[in-house]
């Protein structure tokens, strides 16, 4: 009996030390090779999104600049993953997708470097966007390239929003704004 007790208590510490780990605990880098944390955003909305260069969703570029330049930066931030996960949809190096990025959308919000955000080599933020178990809020999986999670001021998961949505939606349009 004492054991099973001793288990259990365990078993309850382990579970509050990995779960509920906030957004602000991670460190990204960005697409120059700069270290970013995200505890730099604490007070801000934010829009994580995993991009490619060669998708279909790709013009989502234009309205992610829009809505970022729009509300942001000071109290809505854009961070942008280039990945190549969907049919090699992002093939470029870091260089290139900036470059793509620049020329033909006029980027300015904060890209990161190419990450994983799925399979074996999932890159940790990605872990814990897409686990419950981590988030504290729910489960979800990267079904395509431009899918969106909105984090809110205190580094919280709020929502996922998928590929195929507008960014410059109602929906976010007025998580941004409050408006809801």
């Amino acid at each position: 009996m004492k054991n099973v007790f001793v288990v259990m208590i365990l078993l309850a510490l382990s579970h509050g030390v990995f779960a509920q780990k906030s957004f602000y605990d991670f460190t990204v880098t960005t697409i120059d090779g700069e270290q970013f944390p995200l505890s730099s955003l604490k007070g801000k909305k934010v829009m994580v999104v995993n991009t490619a260069s060669k998708c279909g969703f790709t013009p989502q570029y234009a309205e992610l600049e829009k809505l970022y330049k729009q509300y942001g930066p000071d109290k809505f931030v854009i961070i942008g993953f280039p990945a190549n996960n969907f049919m090699s949809q992002e093939p470029g190096t870091n260089e290139e997708i900036k470059e793509f990025c620049k020329r033909n959308y006029g980027v300015s919000f904060p890209m990161m470097s190419k990450i994983s955000v799925k399979g074996d080599d999932m890159h940790p933020l990605y872990k814990w966007l897409t686990s419950k178990e981590l988030n504290g809020v729910q489960n979800s999986s990267v079904q395509w390239n431009f899918q969106k999670y909105l984090i809110d001021e205190n580094g919280k998961l709020v929502k996922v929003i998928p590929p195929r949505q507008s960014p410059l939606s109602d929906e976010i349009v007025s998580w941004i704004t409050g408006k809801n």
